[in-house]
């Protein structure tokens, strides 16, 4: 059988890892329109009533408070970001992101396999997501910020160098 690509699909993937909630959404592409998207149903949404919502990053181009004011305009995008705080994850270190486990656990649980449509992979990963949220998995982050100093020391600034 010749295999015939079908075309790709994105996901983003946010992360409560103490509550044991993840919220998952299958989109067509993963430009800052679709990421801006994502990140507004996340804060009138699921986080509607948080008073502070942390966003921990990578550094991909689309993760920038720039897109936000791109799509929605600048007074739009303050609105929407006044109770968001971005955390970013230094460079070739995305393991740290606790979104990347996520995926990871995904990809083994549920798309260990070619799906054939889109609207089957959205209709896979919700129930994934709904029975993993029903089972509150968290996530037990063991690397502490003192072994973030000795494996990532090197890519930090002294404060005494400057």
């Amino acid at each position: 059988m010749k295999y015939t690509r079908n075309g790709t699909t994105n996901l983003f993937v946010a992360v409560e890892p103490r509550a044991g909630r993840r919220v998952v959404s299958v989109t067509e592409r993963r430009g800052k329109v679709d990421f801006v998207a994502f990140i507004c149903g996340l804060l009138t949404g699921a986080y509607a009533k948080a008073r502070r919502v942390h966003l921990a990053l990578d550094n991909l181009n689309t993760h920038f408070r720039k897109c936000f004011d791109d799509v929605l305009g600048q007074r739009a995008a303050t609105k929407l970001l006044r109770r968001v705080q971005f955390h970013y994850t230094p460079k070739h270190a995305s393991w740290l992101n606790m979104a990347e486990i996520e995926i990871g656990i995904l990809s083994r649980q549920c798309l260990d396999r070619r799906i054939a449509s889109r609207q089957l992979l959205r209709s896979e990963v919700e129930a994934w997501q709904q029975a993993r949220n029903a089972l509150q998995r968290t996530i037990e982050w063991k690397f502490t910020r003192q072994d973030a100093d000795i494996k990532l020391g090197r890519h930090y600034v002294s404060k005494l160098a400057c």
